[in-house]
């Protein structure tokens, strides 16, 4: 297998490791609202994925470094091609990170309010816009001679791409709300595990329809994967019916873990094919960088990668304990007439 390949594979298993991890504090985010009655509730929920929300998005940072170090005519045309969308999603990201951490700053149910709504949509909005942008690597985008993006943001805005959002949005709103099951206790519990089943459905209904999509567009093992995707889904609806929460969550992120390689495997060889003339689009061998490149690359990911794998898995058996309202401190934060 050339070093070509396995940085592929390497890159689509840190973009698995981040839908995976990042999904269900995604899927938290969004309904942040909906679950959480009042300040106390919400405060509950914002603590199931306060010790390891910012863990996560360092899947985010290596993978985008690994696409840039292994593929550079990748990382810039497809940066440059999605630039907004992406502005979107980190302008997102960053009002996200700021809610957590203002939002008990001030002792003022309006300021907690603002900051709560901000949090929905920093966490809905990358939900959506992550579909969205697969939906169109995969694709494909229109690319000229020299692998320059020629179209609009609008461009981006086609079915299948809008399709692949909503996939993913009703994806990680269900991984959320399961792994909220598996995080807390009493009356928000009971309302996870009962809203688990409703998106449960959703997410079966999107993403049976964008994975079979994909399946009939790209064929080949895609059908084995979408099938597989589709039959866990299920599994994970059964689950959660029967309050199985850790297999209905086991189920959710192996669901994903299916769905993104279904979408990695449909690409292969290209990483952004090109819907004016194929010979205009990338694949793993005209995007690479150089052999030495990539092998000191491949001996940095061989040290570095088990520590960082350590280091997550340590942080989630720490913080492995259910939170209830009772493990909530009266709520503090300055005065509300105070700077």
């Amino acid at each position: 297998m050339a070093l070509t390949d396995i940085w592929f594979l390497l890159i689509a298993v840190l973009w698995t490791g981040y839908f995976v991890l990042e999904g269900f504090d995604f899927g938290v985010g969004t309904l942040l609202r909906v679950l959480g009655r009042d300040d106390t509730d919400r405060r509950v929920l914002i603590n199931t994925i306060g010790p390891v929300w910012d863990g996560n998005e360092v899947w985010l940072l290596v993978a985008g470094g690994a696409t840039f170090a292994a593929f550079p005519l990748w990382y810039s045309s497809l940066f440059s091609g999605f630039y907004l969308a992406l502005l979107l999603v980190l302008v997102a990201l960053i009002l996200r990170g700021v809610a957590f951490e203002f939002r008990g700053k001030l002792d003022s149910p309006r300021w907690r309010n603002t900051w709560d709504w901000i949090i929905v949509f920093g966490s809905a909005a990358p939900s959506l816009l992550w579909g969205v942008a697969f939906g169109n690597i995969v694709h494909g985008v229109p690319l000229d001679a020299q692998h320059h993006f020629t179209g609009t943001f609008f461009t981006l805005l086609n079915p299948y791409a809008l399709l692949g959002g909503l996939a993913t949005l009703s994806l990680f709103s269900f991984h959320g709300a399961v792994f909220l099951t598996l995080k807390t206790t009493g009356e928000i519990r009971g309302r996870a595990q009962s809203l688990s089943r409703a998106l449960g459905g959703t997410a079966i209904v999107f993403g049976g329809v964008f994975l079979g999509y994909t399946a009939i567009e790209h064929g080949g093992w895609a059908w084995l994967s979408s099938a597989l995707a589709a039959l866990l889904l299920v599994a994970a609806v059964l689950f959660a019916a029967g309050e199985r929460d850790g297999f209905a969550f086991a189920s959710t992120a192996a669901a994903i873990i299916a769905v993104t390689f279904t979408l990695f495997w449909s690409l292969y060889p290209d990483v952004l094919p090109s819907t004016s003339d194929p010979a205009f689009g990338l694949t793993t061998t005209n995007a690479s960088s150089t052999p030495y490149t990539l092998r000191i690359m491949t001996w940095v990911a061989v040290v570095f990668t088990p520590i960082v794998l350590a280091y997550q898995a340590w942080t989630y058996w720490v913080f492995r304990k259910r939170i209830s309202r009772a493990s909530i401190p009266a709520g503090g934060g300055l005065p509300a007439g105070r700077r």
